[in-house]
């Protein structure tokens, strides 16, 4: 559940409602247009070629299972397939609907069995595995399959004691995964609304007003989706476009909330009148060219009673489009290739000492900086084909040199990549103990080399969109510097995370993630043209349930899409 709807749950029934209009109104004073990542719906499809055969006077009777595979090793079964009779090389019709994340690594396990013929008539789902001959089993990510150009993977079946964990596992055939995105992922609705006849709310002047689109939860939790913008001294406003996604709505026929407020500038706005349509109704009511009365609640509770208003909502116009998705521009081909920057100034204490932020544990314990490679590359690593990494380090005295901001953490001269995730670990453990730490905290030439390799790709026409992680303990010193490399950067395709490690404060850091603040600027009067910016303190992550990898990468699809709506650039499938 969204935050919002386990807080409001955690309350007394007669209490919820007042409780999410408060939450609506606190929600009503920070604008609702920065786009959240949703979940994307995919169906996957299974079949098989040259299975065993493990009936004597027949073919198998093949069945797939399939999988998901916890974080604690332990796998839940998600369904089954129905059984194909007589066949080695089976074609499954069933199709299981799952939901794609790409901030989180989805392990996914599938295994077969041939199903003895006196089980045929049982339902699939009370078949007992253990009863059954296996015939193999294959894991991969979601992300394995999504990142094809056809979404189509194909896996050895392998079958040993441990399964595809043993390293001379034998291979007895092959499954095919194929991942069909749902095209309620892709429907967005776009809705121009109109009011008239609104009532003044203000003593002397007409009403600011707004519109906030809300919908409600199978719990009964109202949820707001988007919000429209304030009009000044109107009483008879037309607002701009707003944009819904079918999927986040749920379906046409589910019912949304309309409410109008008039805008206050401490926050608590006075509700002019609601209304309360599906997508079907307002469809209907802009061909019919007709307006609905809005209606303001008289009285709460169960004898809850409304007066109808002489206002009305229109619906201007109405439209449905196909919006190219996230996975779109990865079957077109798009990559996203990760770049890593660490912090080794001197505020990170002493590396041998037990205290730092850059102590190497012997036990094996990763360290903050460990942590956050390991996590974000993790995700990351999977939607790059080479898996060569540029990494750099910054604030720290290389033997012989003056401080740099900017180095190539493998020590070359020449090249910074570095081969994988362990690459990057490795290169970061050496450069320990070849630098010295020093200082001070400087975020615009490592920006700098970042927005060059993305430029560059860029000019050369790749597909390719770069993710640059910077982690870091301490307070920039270079903030306008920053800002203006980022205005810059903003054009190029790349993103930028920030980790914050230790207990500094990460004022500014919020300053540089425009999630809560406008726009950047640069000293020239330039404002970013988007924001490629996300930032995370690790202690807060480490204190709630959300990690690390979630918080950081969850606007990645939605920066890559605006990104390729600035360029113009859509996917030829």
């Amino acid at each position: 559940r969204r935050p919002w709807e386990i807080a409001a749950l955690m309350l007394p029934v007669d209490s919820r409602q007042s409780a999410v209009l408060e939450l609506t109104k606190e929600i009503n004073q920070t604008p609702l247009t920065k786009p959240s990542m949703l979940s994307l719906s995919l169906a996957l499809s299974l079949s098989a070629t040259s299975l065993r055969d493990r009936d004597v006077l027949s073919k198998s009777d093949p069945m797939a299972v399939l999988y998901s595979k916890e974080k604690d090793g332990s796998l839940k079964e998600l369904t089954r397939t129905e059984v194909v009779l007589n066949s080695l090389n089976p074609k499954w019709i069933t199709k299981y609907t799952m939901a794609y994340y790409f901030e989180t690594v989805q392990n996914l396990v599938f295994r077969v069995y041939d199903i003895d013929t006196q089980f045929h008539n049982q339902d699939v789902k009370m078949l007992k595995l253990e009863e059954q001959d296996f015939l193999g089993e294959a894991s991969c990510t979601l992300a394995q399959i999504v990142t094809k150009s056809d979404r189509s993977l194909t896996m050895d079946l392998v079958c040993g004691e441990q399964f595809s964990g043993q390293a001379h596992a034998r291979k007895f055939g092959k499954l095919t995964i194929f991942a069909e995105e749902s095209i309620s992922s892709k429907t967005t609705v776009e809705l121009k609304l109109r009011c008239s006849e609104l009532e003044s709310k203000d003593l002397f002047s007409k009403s600011d007003p707004f519109l906030v689109v809300s919908k409600t939860t199978e719990s009964g939790i109202v949820v707001p989706i988007c919000k429209t913008e304030v009009m000044k001294n109107d009483h008879s406003p037309t607002w701009k476009p707003v944009f819904l996604k079918i999927q986040q709505i749920g379906s046409k026929e589910n019912p949304l909330i309309i409410e109008c407020y008039d805008f206050n500038s401490n926050g608590k706005h006075s509700l002019i009148g609601k209304i309360q349509k599906s997508l079907l109704d307002l469809e209907k009511l802009h061909s019919a060219g007709t307006g609905a009365n809005l209606f303001i609640p008289t009285a709460m509770g169960p004898k809850q009673e409304n007066k109808v208003l002489k206002s009305q909502l229109f619906v201007e116009s109405y439209s449905e489009k196909i919006q190219y998705t996230f996975l779109d521009y990865l079957a077109f081909g798009y990559e996203l290739n990760f770049m890593v920057a660490i912090d080794f100034t001197a505020s990170n204490g002493n590396p041998r000492l037990p205290d730092s932020l850059h102590y190497i544990d012997p036990s094996g314990r990763p360290n903050a900086y460990q942590r956050a490679i390991l996590d974000v590359g993790e995700v990351l690593q999977f939607y790059d084909s080479d898996k060569r990494f540029p990494a750099w380090g910054f604030g720290a005295r290389p033997i012989d040199g003056p401080v740099s901001h900017c180095f190539n953490l493998n020590g070359s001269s020449t090249y910074c990549e570095v081969e994988g995730i362990q690459g990057i670990m490795m290169a970061y453990i050496s450069a320990l103990h070849n630098v010295s730490l020093a200082g001070p905290t400087l975020f615009g030439p490592v920006i700098t080399s970042a927005a060059h390799i993305a430029s560059q790709s860029l000019t050369n026409s790749e597909r390719k969109y770069f993710v640059l992680l910077i982690i870091t303990d301490g307070v920039i010193t270079d903030l306008q510097e920053t800002k203006d490399a980022l205005v810059q950067a903003a054009d190029l395709p790349l993103s930028i995370l920030i980790v914050g490690v230790g207990g500094a404060d990460f004022k500014e850091m919020e300053i540089l993630d425009a999630d809560k603040g406008e726009r950047l600027e640069s000293t020239t009067g330039r404002v970013a043209v988007r924001d490629i910016v996300q930032f995370v303190p690790l202690r807060d992550v480490q204190n709630g349930d959300v990690s690390v990898v979630q918080s950081l990468l969850a606007e990645l699809p939605s920066q890559l899409l605006e990104y390729m709506r600035f360029r113009k650039i859509q996917p030829t499938l």
